[in-house]
């Protein structure tokens, strides 16, 4: 008889067999890894309970982001946050208040789009100017990359994650490698 614990399912995430998109060395397209994510919705004094408790002030003003240690947290509205740390990172016991925390960390899947050609990859197809004055360091919303909704977060002047949900994954990547493509053609160099 089977031995029951090694018949459990492994988790494999979408992107587990395919190689990072590069284009020369002005393009890198990645995975970025599992990670525990939440959404923290509720008024700002009390989602400010849950930031607190994880080290980090609340950005300054809506679509702003803000990192300290494992944790960042990326305000996409008013009153709703987007948390994310490293995988297995979980929220510590906090009083509660009128804000909901919801566990997103197997919804959604993260990628790295780094490099020179990375605001150019990205304009493709998210109708937002990412010039960096425009869409500057820490900016972070919530948009649609042709026909995905992604959350778009600027880490450095050449560096984005993307937050997308697993079941737009796929599509997602083969959107910014067709995109990449016309920058990796030998007049384009």
């Amino acid at each position: 008889m089977a031995d029951p614990a090694s018949a459990l399912a492994v988790r494999r995430e979408p992107f587990d067999d395919l190689p990072p998109i590069t284009v020369r060395n002005r393009l890198t397209i990645d995975a970025s890894g599992p990670a525990s994510r939440f959404v923290l919705r509720g008024p700002p004094g009390a989602a400010g309970i849950v930031l607190g408790a994880l080290g980090l002030s609340s950005p300054e003003g809506n679509n702003r982001a803000t990192s300290e240690g494992s944790w960042s947290a990326l305000r996409l509205g008013p009153d709703e946050w987007l948390l994310i740390g490293r995988e297995g990172d979980g929220i510590p016991v906090i009083e509660p208040g009128p804000y909901s925390l919801v566990d997103v960390s197997h919804r959604n899947i993260g990628l790295s789009v780094s490099g020179a050609l990375a605001t150019e990859v990205l304009s493709s197809g998210v109708m937002f100017d990412l010039d960096i004055e425009a869409f500057p360091v820490d900016m972070a919303t919530r948009t649609l990359f042709t026909k995905a909704e992604i959350v778009l977060w600027r880490r450095a002047p050449d560096v984005f994650h993307i937050e997308v949900w697993r079941s737009f994954a796929v599509y997602l990547r083969a959107l910014l490698a067709e995109a990449a493509r016309e920058y990796a053609r030998p007049d384009r160099a």
